[in-house]
């Protein structure tokens, strides 16, 4: 044996359960297809956010939060409703414990802590028991997902130093060794020295190849998000047809090899078909891998129109319901849909994901940080606006429907179409009192005192109002991002294999896994628990394996 464990995949899962084993005295080999630049995966470039409940930062921003409500939201969001949803439901319920204990505390001895205004995400279906967060829960890190991640890579190399850890990137794991129905080992390819920076797509040109063996082996390689051919393959009909147009929120080593090469050793893949991708994805304008896509955080004011000019029916408002909103727009047609809003909305209500589009909270720069509220329209979001090619802007409406019909002329819309409906939304806000469903969503969304102080609610006012111009309108795309499904794992990350019992000597954690179980949202997710779930999986598998190395 060359190790008590061998850790597939150097993302945040792998990571914490790298540390969990390292820390209770256990060798092992931490591998990964990337070089050391990409060390700590995707979650580098996250926002970071996390969910949390009852905690200190609602407390102060008035939120009242218990585990009973929270599990309500997530049971309702989640839909479990197969018999392989067992572990799943066992899965989430243990999370949404740790999320109301001792997941804050347990974050605080790595140095993590958080910006005080606490986010509302989805904010649901417009059903009580239904899908959506009832309150604010969206916790953001400072140093958002770099801030995460970072801590677990200092500790790792901590480890390493100490000899603890043995790290090998560009070791690409194209089999699992199994001798008398156990998994003992893996074996696979060198590949060529690359240097490319975090991110950036690398070579594949095998050098070499190698073999390791240990009694336990976890798999935490991450999901199939930059893989469009078997995000299609897995696509559900639920959803309609699969787009024939995506763009890519994660980069291009998120391939998704390992669920088949674990399957092929005996492990269970369940819930393939549940997926969770964003319909707010634009094209970045200076990108880092291929078709890298940027998701808008929006506030609830914008007007959203599918691709031949409808606007979309309640619930289907900015940030309330992702995948209904995906539902219906691929009824539609079209692979693309718009935001109509004017400079204003922009300015106050658009954030961007990911954490090199948010620096000041990346590098904890208070000074930037205070600035926000004051600032017209952000940096990172001015220069989309500037060269994004998602975005356009004019000063009539007539003059910005042409633009978008310029830059999609396969699908123009109706001028007369398009003002009629803007016109009647902006009749409804000359007052208090509203049938419009959405503007009905901003009065409320205001009575948080979150987004009134971080303007992630404005006031309502006219789209048209000509001292909030000019007006933009923003093409939107749909956005590849998480594996819902993944590899069946009981509570100890233990996978599960066809005969239903643990295959021996076998972990998985983070996304391969479905964030634990194999699928913990079930349908869909409450957003601040795909970080989270990477630590947690990471942890419970880290533990398990050091325990069962003993």
């Amino acid at each position: 044996m060359d190790a008590d464990a061998l850790v597939v995949g150097a993302g945040l899962a792998g990571l914490v359960a790298a540390n969990e084993l390292a820390d209770a005295g256990r060798s092992v080999v931490l591998l990964d297809q990337e070089s050391e630049e990409n060390l700590g995966g995707q979650a580098w470039w996250s926002f970071g956010g996390l969910f949390l409940v009852d905690s200190p930062e609602q407390r102060r921003m008035g939120i009242k939060d218990n585990l009973d409500l929270a599990w309500q939201d997530w049971e309702g969001t989640a839909g479990w409703d197969r018999d392989e949803d067992f572990w799943p439901r066992q899965w989430g319920r243990a999370y949404v414990e740790w999320a109301a204990g001792e997941k804050r505390e347990w974050l605080r001895q790595y140095g993590i802590s958080f910006f005080p205004v606490v986010g509302w995400a989805e904010r649901g279906d417009g059903r009580a028991g239904g899908h959506g967060n009832s309150v604010p829960r969206f916790h953001i890190p400072w140093g958002t997902g770099t801030g995460v991640v970072s801590p677990f890579i200092e500790r790792v190399r901590e480890h390493i130093r100490g000899g603890r850890i043995i790290y090998r990137p560009r070791h690409r794991v194209d089999a699992l060794v199994t001798t008398g129905g156990a998994v003992t080992g893996v074996r696979g390819s060198v590949l060529a020295e690359d240097r490319s920076a975090r991110g950036v797509a690398s070579n594949r040109d095998v050098v070499g190849d190698f073999e390791f063996a240990a009694p336990a082996v976890l798999v935490t390689s991450g999901g199939i998000g930059g893989n469009h051919d078997l995000v299609r393959a897995n696509w559900p009909e639920r959803l309609g047809a699969a787009p024939e147009h995506m763009i890519t929120g994660v980069p291009a080593y998120v391939d998704g090899r390992m669920l088949a090469i674990t399957e092929e050793a005996g492990g269970t893949v369940i819930n393939r078909d549940r997926m969770w991708h964003y319909v707010e994805g634009i094209n970045n304008w200076d990108p880092v891998w291929p078709q890298h896509a940027i998701r808008i955080l929006p506030g609830p004011s914008s007007l959203w129109f599918d691709g031949n000019g409808d606007r979309l029916p309640p619930p289907n408002f900015p940030g309330f319901d992702t995948l209904g909103t995906l539902s219906h727009l691929r009824t539609t047609g079209h692979d693309h849909s718009w935001f109509v809003t004017n400079r204003t909305l922009v300015g106050k209500e658009f954030a961007l994901s990911g954490s090199e589009q948010n620096l000041d909270l990346t590098d904890r720069s208070y000074r930037d940080i205070a600035r926000r509220p004051i600032t017209a329209v952000q940096p990172s979001m001015q220069a989309f606006l500037d060269h994004g090619i998602d975005f356009v802007q004019a000063t009539t409406l007539r003059e910005l429907v042409t633009k978008m019909n310029e830059l999609t002329p396969d699908a123009p819309v109706d001028f007369a179409h398009i003002e009629r409906q803007v016109l009647e939304r902006d009749r409804q806000v000359e007052n208090a009192f509203t049938k419009d469903a959405q503007v009905a969503a901003i009065h409320v969304a205001r009575q948080y005192r979150g987004d009134k102080l971080t303007k992630r609610a404005f006031p309502p006012h006219r789209i048209l109002d000509p001292k909030r111009g000019p007006l933009v309108a923003v093409r939107l795309n749909i956005l590849t991002r998480k594996s819902l499904g993944g590899l069946q794992t009981n509570l100890d990350s233990q996978v599960i294999g066809a005969d239903g019992e643990p295959v021996k000597g076998l972990y998985a954690a983070g996304e391969v896994a479905g964030f634990g179980g194999g699928g913990v949202h079930g349908y869909r997710s409450l957003e601040g628990t795909f970080v989270g779930g990477c630590l947690f999986s990471g942890r419970a598998a880290g533990r398990a394996a050091a325990r069962e190395a003993r």
